[in-house]
Order: C-alpha cells, then structure tokens, then sequence
C-alpha cells in the first residue's frame, strides 16, 4: 500500500490483497441436524392439548431433550447453602464502654482511644459470641484504662503542686 495515497482520493487504486490481512476467518457454516429439523423449537403438535385438562405439564417432550449432563462430562452435585448463625453469649463480658470514652475526654487521649479501640472490639465479639477474643479485648480495654487514668490523675496532681509552687513563690517576691 502506497503511504502517499490519501484515503479520500477516489483515483487511489486500492489492492484489495493487501486488506486480506485485516479479515478475520468466516464462521463455520451452518448445519441443520436431521433430528431437530427446527432447531430449538419442539415439532409441532408434540405439546399435549389444552382441551380436558387432567393435570398435564407443558414444556418439551420427555426423551426428545434430554437431562442430564453432557457426553464425557462428570456430572456435579449442587449442596444447599447452609448459614451457621451465632447467638451472643449470655454472659457478656464487660466492655469498659463508659470508662473509655471518659479517660478519652478527660485523662489521656491516645490511651484513652486505644482504650476505645479495644471496648468497641469487646463488644462485637460479645456479639458475635467469641468469648475468647471477648475476654482479650475486654482485658486490655480494662488495661489502657487504668493506664489512661492513671496517667491523667498524675498530671493533674503534678499541675496542681506546679500551681501552688508558682502563687507561693509570687507572694514570697511581693512582700519586701
């Protein structure tokens, strides 16, 4: 094929040859199968007639469409869905919810949300009726806890020392 020739120019002089490459091979051509003379529809008058209706059922004639696997191919065996559902425990262990988000509040922020972290997971194995991971979340929400407000209660009585140090050390410099 010639580069210079534009596609618009109707005197370009196209090698149908060269566009061989481009076709993709052509179906494979149609069979009609002397058994199913109209493929994919029952033979007329095969479904049983609507007049004196004693119970029949419609759809294919039996032996016509078989069920069943296909030649040379195992056949396989289809189980129901079975949903295995936990009830919680009846004994919940506690999980330190309310001590959590007050050491969160008020003593010790990163503690305290750690603390949070482990209450929250306490609760959905509580749910979920794991009881030892309930057990373990819970515990170590009791730890960070205790941590959290032990921290806080220290900073506290050390800013209350500090401020007591500051007024009395400020009246000791007033008075001449």
């Amino acid at each position: 094929m010639d580069p210079s020739k534009s596609f618009n120019d109707p005197s370009a002089n196209w090698n149908e040859t060269e566009k061989t490459g481009l076709l993709q091979p052509s179906p494979p051509p149609y069979q009609d199968h002397a058994e199913h003379p109209i493929a994919g529809y029952p033979l007329p008058g095969s479904y049983p007639s609507t007049s004196g209706y004693q119970g029949q059922q419609y759809g294919a004639p039996v032996g016509m469409y078989g069920q069943g696997p296909y030649p040379g191919q195992p056949a396989v065996t289809v189980q129901p869905t079975v949903y295995v559902t936990t009830t919680p425990l009846a004994n919940p262990l506690p999980d330190y919810m309310g001590y959590s988000i007050f050491t969160t509040l008020c003593c010790c922020l990163p503690l305290g949300i750690i603390a949070l972290v482990y209450s929250i997971n306490t609760r959905n194995a509580n749910m979920a009726g794991h009881q030892l991971m309930a057990a373990k979340n819970s515990r170590m929400a009791r730890i960070f806890n205790h941590t959290a407000l032990g921290i806080g209660l220290t900073l506290i009585v050390l800013y209350i020392i500090y401020i007591i140090v500051v007024v009395v050390s400020a009246g000791n410099h007033g008075s001449p």
